[in-house]
């Protein structure tokens, strides 16, 4: 789960849920992310460490998973450092896993590294956890249309390459 999920799942109030529902891992680029910001910007979320610490497990990612993630994708500089840390990390997973991400960038990655039916939208996993109401409140980019849309143009992409 990268940074902007767990900041929109606490917008929306969902964030226990999703906790209680899901065994939900992530990176600590991504916690690190998710704390900071500017208190004074409209539409600020302010993601506490208790949220944070509460049924997540979050994992560092050395310098040597950034470098094989750019060996395997060169173009992952272009995304976000929590982003980055989080498709490094999962590179040394061979269990199964599900990527949630909220960015046209990310969903590229994903689908270059081969991972496009790992994508999985936060409106799908507010939906599995009972939360339908909550899901109503999701801006667009958390929505299962607009991941679809992202998927598809990166794999019609990849394909004409």
């Amino acid at each position: 789960m990268d940074t902007n999920i767990i900041i929109e799942a606490v917008r929306v109030g969902v964030w226990v849920a999703l906790t209680g529902h899901f065994h939900i891992e992530t990176v600590k680029k991504c916690c690190e992310e998710a704390r900071t910001g500017d208190l004074y910007r409209p539409g600020y979320v302010r993601v506490s460490d208790a949220d944070l610490k509460t049924r997540l497990t979050d994992h560092p990612v050395s310098d040597r998973e950034l470098a094989v993630l750019t060996l395997k994708d060169p173009e992952s500089f272009r995304l976000d450092a929590g982003e980055r840390h989080l498709w490094a990390y999962a590179l040394g997973r061979n269990d199964d896993w599900q990527a949630c991400c909220c960015d046209h960038a990310a969903v590229n990655a994903v689908v270059r590294l081969g991972w496009a039916e790992r994508l999985v939208s936060l409106e799908d996993l507010v939906n599995a956890a009972g939360e339908r109401r909550a899901a109503k409140m999701l801006k667009d980019q958390f929505r299962l249309r607009r991941l679809l849309a992202w998927r598809t143009e990166a794999l019609l992409k990849r394909g004409l390459e």
